[in-house]
């Protein structure tokens, strides 16, 4: 009895030892992809339906563009991460569609379809800071991971509702996150907030200062919501196919 106890004892002490002196468990690594892409959209009420389904509808288009998916394959892994956001006011921010990898028609496809589907969110402010802000949030918890991480902003007027567009950017910037903007010009004639849509400067002028940033970043104009699906093809092709 008492030879079965020590070794009882042993046992014991040993099992708590490995235990204790066990390597911690490593965290799962993340799928990784050529590029993280936040797709931000403005959903304010300068938009109005037809210019929401101008927007909506570019988008979808952009992703199964066979110039869009031949730069997507031509990277290194033949993927990204994308992730969509309408924005509008300071506490109108919605992700439309969640994360996905994008690898070919079939998954662009799928996105498009997801993203036609969602009826609008919301018609309020123009807080383009927070828009930025939320996507670095989705990128922080992005489900994929890369080396290249970006925000692409869309919008047809200046920021009017919570924080500084450029605070946000820089934070962005200081993440490693490169900011690019498009903004969507509206002719002077049919606008019902020049103030707005026509700040100081012009809206193209004020997208580079207060939204742009990061390495390799840049700004690609809309003349008017018409020409918004070419414009957002021909952006995305150059943030999927820029290495910096």
């Amino acid at each position: 009895m008492r030879i079965s106890f020590i070794r009882a004892m042993l046992i014991g002490i040993a099992l708590v030892t490995m235990t204790t002196t066990a390597p911690a468990t490593q965290p799962l690594r993340k799928e990784q992809v050529d590029l993280l892409l936040c797709l931000a959209a403005d959903v304010s009420r300068s938009v109005n339906y037809e210019r929401f389904q101008l927007q909506r509808n570019g988008y979808a288009a952009a992703l199964v563009d066979k110039r869009v998916l031949q730069a997507i394959s031509s990277g290194p892994l033949g993927r990204i991460g994308v992730v969509y956001i309408e924005w509008s006011g300071q506490v109108e921010q919605k992700t439309v569609v969640e994360w996905a990898i994008i690898d070919g028609f079939d998954s662009g496809q799928h996105f498009a379809e997801q993203l036609i589907e969602v009826p609008r969110p919301f018609t309020g402010m123009t807080a383009i800071g927070t828009a930025i802000e939320s996507c670095l949030q989705a990128l922080y918890e992005a489900p994929y991971d890369a080396e290249r991480k970006t925000v692409d902003v869309s919008g047809d007027g200046a920021n009017n509702d919570g924080r500084e567009p450029a605070d946000a950017r820089n934070d962005a910037v200081r993440e490693g996150v490169v900011v690019n903007g498009l903004p969507i010009l509206t002719p002077l004639a049919l606008s019902r907030h020049p103030n707005h849509t026509h700040p100081p400067g012009g809206l193209e002028e004020y997208f580079r200062v207060n939204v742009r940033g990061g390495p390799g970043s840049f700004v690609v104009v809309a003349e008017d919501h018409q020409s918004f699906a070419a414009a957002i093809v021909k952006k995305m092709i150059a943030e999927i196919a820029i290495r910096w």
